[in-house]
């Protein structure tokens, strides 16, 4: 019968945190940690997203909305590793920053996962040289695969809506809006979407903001454009329609 540290084999996830600076680096360990969170974290997230997604498809309303409202918790949880990192003073985040090498936050499979599956079409980093056979096979198949979005026009389609144009959908949201019993069930699960998005801006932002505060406007790790790139994505949206539909209620 397995025991706690048999059961979450925790030996082996507790041997995966290898600093690579030396005895000096004391925050490396932390940094390497706090990532590793963000990683679970994120694979957390699929899991819930991708059954709110498939259910969706499948005709369900109420389960996508409990998916939903427990993935913005992780996110949540997400935002509150960036506490953790601002402990960190930037001369310290200086003394290992070189063992990183061409490693970044950008090259994360999951994350680029999280935003194919949640609307993203983005297929910009489909490719890249640093993912791994697995890892390109993944992002390719996200991007292939229905989104949420899709699949929150699954079940507008089987409500009755049309949804072939952007003023179809915009015409039945706004009926959503209304908040009748009849759709009030795709009304929350909409707003729920709207939450996820929000709260994947918010970590958008809080990360640029740590960014910022390790290391200005210089170049990010690996030679990206730091700060600069994150800022460009501030304004970046999954579900724009459902944002746009805030200016004619």
């Amino acid at each position: 019968m397995p025991v706690y540290g048999s059961y979450l084999q925790l030996p082996a996830l507790l041997e995966n945190q290898c600093p690579h600076a030396g005895p000096d680096a004391h925050d490396e360990l932390m940094f390497i940690t706090v990532h590793q969170v963000f990683e679970l974290l994120f694979k957390q997230l699929l899991l819930e997203l991708g059954d709110a997604r498939d259910r969706m498809l499948g005709g369900e309303s109420y389960l996508p909305r409990k998916r939903l409202e427990r993935a913005v918790v992780i996110q949540r949880a997400l935002l509150a590793q960036f506490d953790v990192l601002d402990t960190m003073e930037p001369q310290d985040f200086a003394v290992f920053r070189g063992a990183l090498g061409a490693g970044n936050g950008g090259q994360s499979a999951q994350f680029w996962e999280l935003a194919l599956l949640s609307g993203s079409r983005d297929d910009t980093y489909l490719d890249r040289p640093w993912y791994t056979e697995q890892e390109r096979s993944r992002l390719r198949r996200r991007f292939e695969e229905p989104s949420l979005w899709d699949g929150f026009l699954a079940l507008l389609t089987e409500a009755g809506f049309e949804v072939a144009t952007t003023s179809h959908r915009a015409a039945a949201c706004r009926r959503l809006a209304a908040r009748t019993d009849q759709h009030r069930q795709l009304w929350d699960l909409a707003e729920s979407l709207i939450a996820h998005d929000q709260a994947w801006a918010s970590w958008q932002g809080r990360h640029l903001l740590t960014v910022q505060r390790q290391i200005g406007r210089r170049r990010g790790t690996g030679g990206t454009a730091g700060a600069a790139h994150l800022k460009s994505h501030l304004d970046d949206r999954f579900y724009p329609e459902l944002w746009e539909l805030r200016a004619s209620l």
